[in-house]
């Protein structure tokens, strides 16, 4: 099925663009902001606060979103359909890059692998979202279509309630490398679970907004839906667990309850979700969508020039929680603003960049045979010549 310009929404890549810049700010503040401005009695503060952790819920959502919505689009089931090769590359892409990006070249050349390099991100965690978002679909595939967007909705609802229970494992039986996909004791900033529900979510919403995307009264009846659905989850889902928790006494939904932070982070994620519907028509200014098309070029720009990918020579090493206000601010905007256009120029560039890469390696191997040739004359001669009868005299 194809999706023509007039259906193509819009305001999905206007909500990633959003939440990746809403995120380099985040980063660039948290990490350079001196401890002594960080008030939580200011007011402007905790509102910068209360934003920053939006930021990764909507990033997450979205991500699930575009990806499920462009793998059921497509009319071929199962193993067929191209976007499942397409998604499998993706995702494992997504694990290496994540890797990658935590390397510490210099440690390398020691022979040493620091700790860090296995902590676990946000690439990894959305590259094992959409490796899981796939298996679900093929195991589902031959199954009513329903089935697909529940076992989506379930992943969510089952990761956010157990959440309390399995917060407390450590996983002392498995390599550090496996436990920080699951726990964040060693470091990780973020870890499959809880995290892969939001990123299941995402595609539970992208399910009914394919089926009814041409429904004249779509935006009208899916405004106030994700609005109050979310104002739900902000302001009654802790009551609700409460009470479900005196009627059951399942200690579980009293952990949920007193620490209800995933589901009110879901509820924002819809308000969010429901204004930018509001505004779709304003969002389609050709810099917003580009810029919520190559997030992850901006990611990883930003975390090589913030955190000093590969050297660990970032803004991170040098200003570390030593900056005022009056320079942080205007510098995050100015790091937005960096970050966003050179992963703009890379996008409008990277053809010319590839070829140019792929010449070089093609030279690269066109030297390594031409050497390889050479040794293995030269290994030949030599063997030849002590092969050769010796002369008596």
């Amino acid at each position: 099925m194809k999706v023509t310009k007039a259906q193509r929404l819009f305001f999905i890549d206007a909500m990633r663009a959003w939440a990746i810049l809403m995120m380099l700010q985040g980063h660039f503040i948290d990490g350079l902001l001196d401890p002594a401005f960080r008030d939580t009695s200011n007011s402007g503060y905790n509102i910068w606060l209360y934003f920053r952790g939006i930021t990764a819920p909507v990033f997450f959502t979205m991500s699930g979103f575009i990806f499920t919505y462009l793998l059921i689009r497509v009319p071929t089931k199962g193993w067929a359909n191209p976007r499942i090769k397409k998604g499998i590359r993706r995702g494992l892409q997504l694990v290496f890059i994540g890797y990658l990006l935590r390397l510490n070249l210099f440690g390398l050349f020691k022979g040493e692998i620091y700790d860090s390099f296995f902590l676990v991100d946000v690439l990894h965690c959305i590259g094992i979202s959409i490796l899981t978002i796939i298996a679900l679909y093929l195991l589902t595939n031959k199954a009513k279509a329903w089935l697909f967007p529940a076992a989506l909705m379930t992943v969510t609802i089952v990761l956010f309630t157990f959440e309390p229970v399995y917060k407390e494992f450590t996983y002392p039986f498995l390599p550090d490398a496996l436990a920080n996909y699951f726990s964040k004791v060693n470091g990780s900033v973020f870890t499959i679970i809880p995290w892969v529900g939001y990123t299941a979510f995402g595609g539970f919403l992208s399910f009914f907004f394919f089926r009814y995307l041409s429904f004249k009264n779509l935006y009208r009846i899916s405004i106030p839906v994700a609005a109050i659905a979310g104002l739900t989850l902000i302001f009654l889902s802790s009551p609700l667990f409460a009470l479900l928790y005196e009627m059951t006494g399942f200690e579980t939904f009293n952990g949920v309850a007193n620490n209800n932070y995933l589901y009110i982070r879901l509820g924002d994620v819809l308000v969010v979700f429901a204004i930018f519907m509001i505004f779709r028509a304003f969002l389609t200014h050709r810099t917003i969508i580009a810029i919520g098309q190559n997030t992850l070029s901006i990611y990883v720009i930003h975390f090589i020039i913030l955190y000093g990918s590969f050297t660990g020579l970032g803004l991170y090493y040098f200003f570390h929680h030593t900056v005022s206000p009056t320079i942080v601010i205007p510098a995050a905007i100015l790091f937005m603003a960096v970050c966003s256009y050179a992963a703009l120029k890379y996008d409008a560039k990277q053809f010319l960049l590839k070829e140019w890469l792929g010449k070089i390696g093609d030279l690269i191997w066109e030297a390594l045979s031409s050497g390889y040739e050479l040794i293995s004359r030269l290994i030949k001669i030599g063997y030849r010549f002590l092969q050769r009868p010796k002369v008596r005299n």
